[in-house]
């Protein structure tokens, strides 16, 4: 985007102008608009150059374990994703699921997890995922399956994950089950039902019982598998947090990272409409070009304001983060509005296109694709309106009490 005037935004401070001026010349000269033949290869170079050139240490949090700094900094990997995504897919994506495949070890890991965990991720040594989402169980969390049940020193677990990103390529990944609320896993030995019987794991990709049953192909190419654990004994010191608090640990993973998808959004947003007026002003038509038209005029007036007004709640809930304040309310409409937002923008940057829009590997026809799942994961947008009208509610009922 030529327009970096949002930079001068009070949300941020010199070091976002300078790590978004930097972030810029990076992807211009590393990241890559297309896919290459071999996926898997493409997301490893990458994990590896972002590592090598510091900019996964913006995913981890923890200057002893490789961070930028002690803690995530959300305005930073939010500039950092918005920077990507217009320049790369999947160099975004690859960034995204390093934090999002550490972060809950960043925010509940011992020092020593640390230590072992994060130091490969933020240096691209290793590549890390997410696994929480089960064939029945993807926004109702609390619907989870997939089981472990203490045995010794170990948890054993068994069941199923999938839509898992970075699965099958990933060396590490954080694995949520199903224990109870105490260590005993419940009556008779069973692990309790709803989400505070749910409990956080690291699995090493190594460990035996562990098998990517399944890699699923979707629209915009990235990684993605459907895991199996039968039998799968893992080291009780590879436990994140106590027992029965791993719900709470992936919401506050997704707390810090469903700001970022938004940011994101925008990124796919801004591309789409630098796009659409590069084609507006160059498209001949009627003795004149496709901008001089009034319809077209509304159109990028409409798309531009829809994403400048995305942006003001996504850095207004990246610069609340940041302050310590919770932003249950705030993540949720930046994403809702800027994931269906910059649907809405790359759509009409499709239709001023016209038949080259939708010519497979355009610039336009590529953002098609890849936005499509943002409206998805981490919460589809009807979950994000569940949780912004569950916060009104519940704001008005403490007014009432007062």
């Amino acid at each position: 985007m030529s327009d970096s005037s949002y930079l001068d935004w009070p949300f941020f401070e010199e070091r976002h102008r300078s790590l978004a001026r930097d972030a810029e010349a990076w992807a211009a000269a590393h990241a890559e608009s297309a896919h290459g033949d071999d996926l898997d290869r493409d997301c490893r170079s990458l994990v590896q150059a972002l590592g090598t050139d510091g900019w996964l240490a913006h995913v981890v949090a923890g200057r002893a374990y490789g961070g930028a700094g002690e803690t995530i900094d959300t305005r930073g990997i939010c500039l950092i994703r918005e920077t990507l995504a217009r320049h790369s897919g999947l160099a975004d994506f690859v960034f995204a699921m390093q934090g999002l495949g550490s972060g809950a070890i960043s925010l509940a890991g011992t020092p020593a997890q640390k230590e072992r965990f994060l130091a490969p991720v933020a240096s691209g040594r290793a590549i890390a995922a997410f696994a929480l989402s089960e064939p029945d169980a993807g926004s109702d969390v609390g619907a989870m399956a997939c089981a472990a049940v203490a045995q010794g020193d170990d948890y054993v677990i068994d069941g199923e994950k999938t839509w898992i990103s970075n699965g099958g390529i990933a060396d590490q990944y954080v694995v949520f089950a199903r224990t109870g609320e105490s260590g005993d896993c419940g009556a008779a030995g069973k692990p309790t039902k709803g989400s505070r019987g749910i409990t956080a794991f690291i699995v090493e990709a190594s460990t035996p019982g562990f098998e990517v049953a399944e890699r699923i192909r979707v629209i915009a190419p990235h990684p993605l598998a459907r895991l199996k654990f039968v039998d799968c004994r893992v080291p009780a010191s590879q436990r994140l947090g106590a027992v029965g608090e791993g719900f709470k640990i992936a919401m506050r993973t997704l707390d810090v990272f469903r700001t970022s998808v938004a940011a994101a959004a925008l990124g796919f947003g801004w591309r789409a409409l630098d796009e659409a007026l590069a084609r507006a002003t160059s498209r001949r038509m009627f003795g004149g070009v496709l901008a001089d038209f009034q319809l077209t005029q509304a159109k990028l007036a409409q798309m531009a304001t829809t994403l400048e007004s995305a942006a003001l709640l996504t850095y207004r809930a990246a610069w609340q983060r940041d302050q310590g304040r919770n932003v249950t309310r705030e993540a949720a409409m930046a994403k809702m509005a800027a994931t269906e937002g910059a649907q809405q923008v790359i759509d009409a940057a499709v239709q001023m296109w016209g038949g080259l829009g939708v010519v497979s590997e355009q610039p336009v026809e590529r953002l098609y694709r890849e936005i499509r799942a943002l409206r998805i994961y981490e919460g589809a947008t009807e979950v994000q309106q569940l949780i912004i009208a569950r916060e009104l509610l519940r704001g008005f009922a403490l007014s009432q009490r007062a």
